[in-house]
């Protein structure tokens, strides 16, 4: 259901406004050199790690078995989502670019798929939390991106709607699927295959160029 006559911009969270994967990789450097791990322990992490689409339970059960660690994989999980959020941070230059979207009159939303215990944590450190309208986080709300239906909650909360929206991510099976399978304009950012589908309506490098692509109307 579309509601409200709101202008809708919709943000993945992860490798779209901020650096997940620099995030991790600078975890992963602290935690190995904390455990007494070498480099090769760092390269392990960062090759199994599936740019965090490896479940965490599984991740930290196989680093358990292969490096012998001591902690049940429950408490290895529950420190990381406590500790990753640490590592990441968001540039000055994405806070401005969403404060100007949102000068200009469109209601920014975050959507995020992931546990809204490191999720929310990651919003809170950044400061994104405070810069944007709503942030809507799969985990909270029980259902993810490419489903439709999550769109549809963003609209909601934000007395927005679909009409007209954008939806900005990296990833072509959740962003853009999603934003597609809503209605929504899409912008994919980061590098890009050819092969990838379903194809955005613009590609761009970084999530800079969508500010100023949606502020010029596409």
């Amino acid at each position: 259901m579309q509601v409200g006559t709101g202008r809708l911009a919709c943000f993945d969270l992860d490798n779209t406004l901020i650096d997940r994967n620099g995030a991790f990789l600078r975890w992963a450097r602290w935690w190995v050199d904390r455990q007494g791990l070498d480099e090769t322990a760092l390269e392990w992490f960062v090759a199994h790690d599936n740019g965090g689409f490896r479940p965490r339970a599984e991740l930290f059960g196989m680093a358990r078995e292969r490096f012998g660690l001591a902690a049940p994989v429950d408490e290895l999980v529950a420190s990381y989502d406590e500790e990753h959020p640490l590592f990441t941070s968001v540039k000055p230059e994405v806070l401005d670019g969403l404060g100007s979207l949102r000068s200009a009159g469109w209601r920014v939303a975050v959507v995020t798929n992931g546990d809204p215990a490191q999720q929310d944590l990651k919003l809170e450190y950044t400061q994104l939390d405070k810069a944007v309208d709503y942030a809507c986080v799969s985990g909270a709300v029980g259902v993810r991106k490419p489903d439709r239906r999550i769109f549809e909650l963003v609209a909601e909360r934000t007395g927005t709607s679909l009409r007209g929206g954008w939806m900005v991510g990296d990833h072509p099976s959740y962003d853009i699927a999603g934003g597609i399978a809503a209605g929504l304009r899409t912008i994919r950012v980061g590098n890009h295959n050819a092969t990838d589908t379903p194809v955005a309506d613009y590609q761009v490098d970084s999530v800079v160029e969508a500010f100023a692509l949606i502020l010029a109307g596409g």
